[in-house]
């Protein structure tokens, strides 16, 4: 008898038993389950960097329209229920086990039949179209996992539109090691007469987005930098005017304190404006939803002067150096950093100390076997010129350490989305104690 704590626990354990599959695979078992995505609205994002935000305002923006929105998005920080999510609010545990029962008796089926296991991603792919048909939700937002041509996701047959976030070297043993090969496969997502609303800022990737765009017919939307303005930038948010082709010249907030959320925010609204005539939903209420809109570990507000970031890779690390280099002006900076082991964390903590200037650094470490030492850590920002170092391995400690050095200036959480997870549940005991 499953429990959802056996549930959840067998698929953790599923990478040990299967391989990548096709998209055929996927696509055979969505039919088998009855195709809960065919009657589905579906808005489909892909790219590097930056699609996790877009589907958040996305979300956000169709639930202050008042409509009922899926999200299906990942990594967990958590919970992996979080990966499920209906206005905001990720599913209960009792509808998470219901779907997982009928995904696993389907693999149990395939796999009788001689046939694959569905992969770790491809299993909560299955489960969140399952859940989301069940909840008669109006829209989905579906967020890819990895890539896009051959990602899981791209199973679905024909989505509303297709959005495309800005393109950088990750993950480049399985997409490619150059910009225009990544952004083939981010552009396999496209599909036939579906408008395309994508980050045109690198050429490179652009040219790839709008010729595939170009040979499927489809209505292609670029969005640039030089059509962000910004107003104004503060610990509170970001104001700023975004030209949009649809709106016009439009004055916008985000609740984030980094740049690169304008172009988040603005390939959302964007792709709002394209689908107008499916939602109905009027300027003022997009940008409220803007306003509202929360994500979590990408530069998140987690207490007043408390920010959290799960920036992991090189292009990450760019924006989060750019982004605390403008309140180190006004502000003392305290750093609380981990990471995992097999990350470039030496690479990382490079870059970070050649940019920025910390009033105080404390390294921690993140449970599990791929945890790396905090006294290693320390010792590596020692050696990149930071003074005040510390090492505290228990992350709680660490976390009330950094705390109380803080003092009236920013803390600053980063080094990986594991380490934010952590930080944001001990904080939530913390306020509930």
């Amino acid at each position: 008898m499953f429990t959802y704590e056996k549930a959840a626990a067998y698929i953790e354990e599923i990478p040990k038993f299967t391989t990548k599959n096709k998209l055929e695979h996927t696509r055979k078992c969505l039919d088998m389950l009855g195709s809960p995505d065919k009657n589905r609205k579906i808005i489909h994002v892909a790219g590097t960097n930056g699609k996790g935000s877009v589907c958040a305002f996305l979300s956000t923006m169709l639930e202050e329209g008042g409509y009922r929105c899926g999200l299906f998005t990942s990594p967990h920080l958590m919970k992996i229920n979080e990966r499920f999510q209906i206005n905001e609010q990720m599913v209960s545990d009792e509808k998470f086990l219901e779907a997982f029962l009928k995904v696993k008796e389907l693999s149990d089926r395939l796999v009788e039949q001689g046939d694959y296991h569905p992969t770790y991603f491809e299993f909560l792919f299955l489960m969140g179209m399952l859940i989301f048909e069940d909840e008669d939700v109006d829209i989905v937002v579906l967020e890819t996992g990895l890539g896009g041509r051959l990602d899981a996701t791209n199973s679905i047959l024909n989505p509303l539109a297709c959005v495309i976030t800005s393109i950088s070297l990750d993950h480049v043993e399985y997409l490619g090691d150059t910009i225009d090969k990544i952004a083939g496969e981010k552009a396999g997502i496209i599909k036939k007469g579906v408008p395309v609303i994508f980050d045109a800022n690198n050429e490179t990737a652009a040219a790839v987005i709008r010729s595939r765009a170009e040979e499927l017919g489809c209505p292609a939307h670029e969005v640039r930098a030089e059509s962000q303005k910004l107003l104004s930038y503060t610990p509170k948010g970001i104001g700023f005017t975004f030209d949009s082709a649809v709106y016009g010249t439009t004055e916008l907030f985000v609740p984030f304190i980094a740049k690169y959320q304008m172009m988040n925010a603005s390939l959302a609204v964007e792709t709002m404006g394209v689908l107008r005539e499916n939602h109905g939903i009027g300027k003022e209420t997009l940008k409220k939803g803007l306003e509202h809109t929360k994500w979590q570990g990408r530069m998140e507000t987690i207490l007043p002067g408390v920010i959290v970031d799960g920036a992991h890779n090189e292009d990450g690390v760019a924006q989060f150096v750019e982004t605390v280099r403008h309140f180190q002006e006004e502000f003392s900076i305290t750093l609380l950093f981990a990471t995992v082991s097999d990350k470039d964390y030496e690479d990382m903590i490079r870059r970070v100390c050649s940019g920025l200037r910390f009033a105080n650094v404390v390294t921690t470490e993140i449970w599990g076997s791929r945890k790396q030492s905090s006294e290693e850590l320390a010792e590596l920002f020692r050696a990149n010129g930071c003074s005040s170092v510390m090492a505290v391995p228990d992350s709680g400690e660490a976390f009330e350490k950094a705390y109380t050095l803080k003092g009236d200036g920013l803390m600053f959480v980063v080094g990986s989305l594991y380490l934010a997870g952590e930080i944001k549940d001990y904080v939530r005991r913390r306020m509930n104690d």
